[in-house]
């Protein structure tokens, strides 16, 4: 993988510039504040900053391509500006383009692909490394298609089948990066399942990003003595619990909403595994 990445677990920082996304939505909508966040996040050592400028929270409607694009270009453009390393997080081939062209370096495609036929055009011309996450609907229906035989062997395979079509656009092998899409089409059995069997992924041969930050699976583990899930706010140790794990298994990155937490995780995996070594 060529995104020049340190001796240990990357770390990914996220900066939703939207409304409603489920943990953070609306902090970080106004440019300024956006801005602020992301240049936090760099300065207490994040490898990447995510720009997303539309919910994939469970149950979330789709903002047509223009609102997404008046969301996320203004931050691409100033923060590539200011000399900071980014990733895209949409599905739409125009917008990943079109941030591309602003200074962003990856596409983050939760759908693998799948949303929108042009991504792989998109990702094979530009040569920006393309995380393919597995997926099997819109945030609106996701829930609906958590229904698996095997959870592990079953998102393997239609991963694969994604890096094979990714593959035939003509996207070069080391531009590709895998990520299992927990909470996606996902119950919590599933996500704990995936995370245990992690080196099944990593055995397809691609960098494998990890996003677990303060999600469902998360919640309901810390669940209160009434059965109410933890408020993503309180989910950050679990996270950074997540975030080690998946560091000593091997994984290329994590995506995290507090990366100070799981910088000191990473640090910690990289040097047990020196230990271990």
């Amino acid at each position: 993988m060529t995104t020049g990445a340190p001796d240990r677990c990357l770390v990914m920082g996220v900066l939703n510039v939207t409304p409603d996304s489920f943990s953070d939505g609306g902090r970080y909508l106004d440019l300024d504040a956006a801005l602020a966040h992301a240049h936090e996040m760099w300065q207490r050592g994040a490898d990447i900053i995510d720009v997303g400028g539309e919910s994939t929270r469970p149950g979330s409607s789709r903002v047509d391509a223009e609102t997404e694009t008046a969301r996320v270009l203004p931050v691409v453009r100033a923060l590539a500006a200011d000399g900071l390393r980014l990733s895209v997080d949409t599905t739409r081939a125009a917008v990943a383009e079109a941030a591309l062209d602003a200074g962003a370096e990856i596409i983050n495609d939760v759908s693998g692909g799948l949303a929108d036929p042009d991504m792989a055009k998109v990702a094979a011309s530009s040569q920006a490394p393309w995380v393919l996450m597995h997926w099997r609907g819109h945030s609106k229906d996701m829930n609906a298609l958590a229904e698996y035989d095997d959870v592990v062997a079953d998102v393997r395979r239609e991963l694969q089948a994604r890096v094979d079509a990714a593959l035939a656009a003509g996207v070069a092998p080391e531009k590709i990066v895998v990520d299992p899409g927990l909470g996606f089409a996902k119950r919590a059995e599933h996500d704990w399942a995936l995370l245990n069997r992690l080196e099944v992924f990593l055995d397809m041969g691609f960098p494998v990003l990890v996003g677990a930050s303060r999600k469902r699976f998360l919640g309901s583990l810390l669940s209160d003595d009434n059965g109410a899930p933890r408020p993503p706010d309180g989910r950050e140790d679990a996270t950074a619990a997540v975030s080690a794990i998946a560091a000593v298994k091997g994984a290329w990155g994590v995506r995290v909403h507090n990366v100070g937490a799981s910088l000191d995780a990473v640090a910690v995996a990289a040097a047990w595994r020196r230990g271990r070594a």
